[in-house]
C-alpha cells in the first residue's frame, strides 16, 4: 500500500511504536499510513508512530480486512499439514516498523506443536525482537498467539519472548535482506 493521509473518523486506541503503550488517538487528527501489513496499520500522527489494529480500520475510513476462512478440511490434518499452516499464519505477523514478516526477519526461533487430546494441539513459540528494549514485544506476541489459536485444531498457544541468542541481521532470510535493500 502506498502511504496515505487519513483523518481519523473517531477516537481510536493505538499502541505507541516502539514502546507499546496504549493511547487514544482523537477524532479529527491527521494520520499518515506508513504500513498496512498483516491486518494492522502503522500510522504517523503528530510526528509519532502508532499501530492500529485491523478491527479499528473504520477509524481510518477503511474497511476492516475480511478474514479469509480456511478451506474446509476433509478429516483431521496431518502434523506436517498443520505445521505448514502454522508457519503460513506466522508469516502474516509484521513488526510495525519493518515491512517484512517476523518469520523472514528471523524473529521466530522455535515453534513446537504438542497434541492435547485426540485431534487438538497446543503451539509453543519462542520468538525474539530486533531489540531487547522494544516495547512492542507483548503486542507482537499477542498477535502471534491470536493468529495461531485461529487455526483449527489449535486450542492453545503460548508465546515466549527470548533474548538468547540475540537477534542480528544475519538471521533474516535472503528475501528479507533483498526487500530491505541489504543485499
Amino acid at each position: 500500500m502506498s502511504s496515505e493521509q487519513k483523518i481519523l473518523t473517531r477516537d481510536v486506541e493505538a499502541s505507541v511504536v516502539p514502546i507499546g503503550t496504549k493511547v487514544t488517538l482523537l477524532k479529527g487528527e491527521n494520520a499518515h499510513i506508513t504500513q498496512s501489513l498483516g491486518g494492522t496499520y502503522t500510522v504517523v500522527v503528530n510526528g509519532n508512530l502508532f499501530r492500529i489494529e485491523s478491527k479499528d480500520a473504520d477509524a481510518l475510513g477503511l474497511e476492516a480486512p475480511v478474514a479469509v476462512a480456511p478451506a474446509p478440511v476433509s478429516g483431521p490434518l496431518t502434523q506436517e499439514e498443520l505445521e505448514k499452516k502454522v508457519w503460513e499464519a506466522l508469516k502474516t505477523c509484521y513488526d510495525p516498523e519493518i515491512p517484512v514478516n517476523i518469520v523472514d526477519l528471523g524473529l521466530i526461533y522455535d515453534c513446537h506443536l504438542t497434541p492435547i487430546g485426540a485431534e487438538n494441539y497446543k503451539a509453543d513459540v519462542k520468538m525474539t525482537l530486533t531489540a531487547p528494549g522494544c516495547g512492542m514485544g507483548p503486542v507482537l506476541a499477542q498477535d502471534v498467539q491470536n493468529k495461531l489459536v485461529s487455526i483449527e485444531p489449535i486450542d492453545e498457544a503460548n508465546v515466549e519472548l527470548v533474548w538468547d541468542p540475540p537477534w542480528n541481521q544475519g538471521m533474516m532470510t535472503e528475501a528479507a535482506k533483498l526487500q530491505l535493500g541489504l543485499l
